[in-house]
């Protein structure tokens, strides 16, 4: 794995109320927690996970892709003022650490007060920071919220759609350089 990427795995971020801590195999009690919601699946599908299923799902993030051209960066999102876990974000780079599709989620009981979209841009930034120059996310045409956080992260919506989810995008021009 190229070192560079491996250090982005590692990397934390810092928002103005958020730290985004790489993920480990200790959060799972609390994240259970912060997942347990069924409505969070609403657009994604699945169920929320019990302590011991996400304990073994966080295991196999944190051991890394068996793919060495592909990165897992998964991080904890940890709303400072209150010392708790509110959510995750992730990303998956690809492309020699040019791409990365991106993902966030906020536990039900914190939601609507920017949480995700402090997170995804601190996600964004941390990413484009670290070389990265196209961004993706894939949102359910249905899912006003997320393409909200989505668009306060710099990506717009593409004609793609995967999997019934729409494209989001954010492309730097080749030779540009971050934020």
């Amino acid at each position: 794995m190229n070192a560079a990427r491996e250090g982005l795995a590692a990397a934390t971020a810092t928002t103005r109320r958020l730290d985004l801590v790489p993920l480990a195999v200790a959060h799972a009690g609390e994240m259970a927690g912060v997942l347990a919601d069924p409505a969070l699946h609403t657009f994604t599908g699945g169920a929320p996970l019990a302590a011991p299923e996400l304990r073994a799902r966080y295991e196999r993030l944190v051991a890394g892709s068996p793919d060495p051209a592909v990165v897992w960066c998964n991080w904890v999102v940890r709303l400072r003022a209150e010392d708790r876990l509110a959510g995750t974000v992730q990303a998956t780079v690809t492309d020699g650490g040019r791409t990365a599709e991106v993902a966030w989620v906020v536990g039900t009981d914190l939601q609507g007060r920017g949480i995700a979209r402090e997170a995804a841009e601190g996600l964004v930034g941390l990413l484009l920071e670290r070389g990265v120059r196209t961004v993706v996310a894939h949102v359910h045409p249905d899912h006003a919220a997320s393409a909200a956080v989505a668009r306060a992260a710099g990506l717009t919506p593409t004609d793609e759609e995967q999997d019934g989810e729409v494209r989001w995008e954010l492309r730097l021009p080749s030779g540009t350089e971050g934020p």
